[in-house]
């Protein structure tokens, strides 16, 4: 029997829905859309280095932060995509960036069918949002790092990440 995940939120604890990946776990499929409704699965995201940045809405603060975040250091990124996967509707996804001159990385919502958050260990049952997380992927679709953060309202480690992400660029090139 799998045993029982969670996040919190500000203390409360909240069931998270999925597996907890690690690195060295192949990344499962999803289907998620853009921001112009396309059908998005892993397979369509490339074969290069990748970082996921998941996120429970656009509209709070730390998920702001964090976008923007990821935004900025993608130009010092060579080879490397950048995609942020939220619940919110494509429609606010695209608005948000719009509003802020976020135009470095891929948006992508997980609110049709759920299967990132389900496939990612990252779905919070009870509210259907994500939980805050962040993976790196490989060329061949491992996972070189994963953080699921534990409280929702903090930050996750980008250094890790974005060290995960340079490493795995430059071995590639």
């Amino acid at each position: 029997m799998a045993t029982s995940r969670e996040t919190t939120m500000k203390g409360t604890p909240l069931a998270l829905v999925g597996p907890e990946l690690k690195a060295g776990d192949k990344a499962p499929d999803f289907s998620v859309v853009d921001t112009g409704l396309k059908a998005v699965t892993l397979a369509d995201t490339g074969n290069g280095v990748r970082i996921i940045s998941v996120v429970p809405s656009l509209d709070t603060p730390v998920c702001d932060m964090q976008t923007k975040k990821f935004n900025e250091e993608a130009a010092a990124l060579p080879g490397v995509d950048i995609l942020t996967i939220s619940m919110d509707l494509p429609f606010a996804q695209k608005r948000w960036c719009g509003a802020f001159g976020i135009d470095k990385i891929k948006m992508l919502s997980d609110h049709r069918e759920g299967s990132f958050g389900s496939n990612y260990g990252t779905l919070i049952k009870d509210w259907r949002i994500e939980s805050r997380a962040i993976f790196v992927l490989d060329s061949n679709n491992v996972i070189l790092h994963a953080e699921y953060v534990k409280e929702v309202a903090e930050h996750p480690n980008y250094e890790a990440a974005l060290a995960a992400a340079r490493g795995a660029a430059a071995a590639r090139a």
